[in-house]
């Protein structure tokens, strides 16, 4: 969790619901809010001229998104779209820069978080940079696990589907299944009721 609950919501925060498709906010927008996910799942993506997604992240409870555009007089550069139905606490831009500046723990585990993030964003780029549908998939695996402290094999459930590793990673679902079928015969990964064990 980035922040506590309890500490949003003495600050002023409100829940707002959210139907699947449903949009926290749209590429464009001006940020005036800070969203942090009590339940569901939301994705972060954009549209090309030609309609089609690109998926940057998925993000569920206890995460927070748009973050980093509220320090900055930019507009969001991707929408925030819930995937499921969604209930997430949002604080006005101006409460929430204040919270930070009169708690500097608090604006220390922002930077954090802040931190991750961009480092998310620099593997995945450098991994999805390669023409290798391999490379792209295990980067992404080797990212998410390394937040874990067992690095054994198989010791770590891959959270996304297959559908939405192809997403994050710029690939065909069909190349993804090949591709981590291929993963599974070389006992890079295991498949074990449909999930994968890295």
């Amino acid at each position: 969790m980035v922040i506590n609950e309890s500490i949003l919501r003495s600050a002023g925060a409100e829940t707002r619901d959210y139907r699947p498709t449903e949009n926290l906010f749209c590429e464009g927008d001006i940020p005036s809010y800070y969203y942090q996910i009590i339940t569901g799942e939301v994705k972060l993506n954009n549209y090309n001229e030609e309609g089609k997604e690109f998926i940057q992240n998925f993000l569920s409870e206890g995460q927070s998104c748009g973050e980093s555009v509220l320090f900055i007089d930019k507009p969001y550069p991707m929408n925030a779209e819930a995937i499921t139905d969604c209930s997430v606490l949002r604080l006005h831009k101006s409460v929430f820069l204040q919270l930070l500046k009169n708690s500097p723990e608090l604006y220390m585990e922002v930077n954090s978080f802040l931190s991750e993030r961009l480092y998310y964003k620099f593997v995945m780029m450098m991994n999805n940079s390669s023409q290798h549908p391999f490379t792209r998939l295990k980067g992404l695996m080797d990212y998410l696990k390394s937040f874990q402290e067992d690095m054994s094999p198989y010791s770590f459930v891959v959270p996304f589907t297959r559908q939405q590793m192809a997403s994050l990673t710029g690939i065909c679902v069909e190349t993804a299944i090949r591709t981590i079928k291929h993963m599974e015969r070389d006992n890079i990964v295991r498949i074990k009721n449909r999930k994968i064990l890295y």
